[in-house]
């Protein structure tokens, strides 16, 4: 009956063990995965701050882009109105003789 009982208890230990690594397993599988939920989690969150980012970068290179128009029609009125000025001071000087 040693024999037995021995045996016995070395089924009851291979079996304990077992189940120890399973719950083991588990516990890390369920583990691995709140992680993963809690990383893609985050990125995302990181992905809809930075789609923002680049949402708001685009809408102020379109304005500045419309600024860039309007000074570059501003340059240009002004370099006329110079060139204007210029041939005006010429006949004045030209009438003034």
């Amino acid at each position: 009956m040693a024999a037995g009982s021995a045996a016995d208890a070395q089924a009851r230990f291979g079996h304990s063990v077992k189940g120890l690594l399973t719950e083991k397993v588990t516990s890390c599988g369920t583990d691995v995965i709140a992680l993963t939920k809690q990383l893609l989690s985050q990125a995302a969150r990181n992905m809809v701050m930075q789609e923002d980012a680049i949402l708001h970068s685009e809408d102020s290179l379109r304005k500045m882009a419309i600024i860039t128009t309007h000074l570059q029609y501003q340059q240009e009125a002004i370099q006329k109105n110079v060139e204007q000025s210029s041939n005006l001071q010429d006949q004045l000087r030209h009438l003034l003789k």
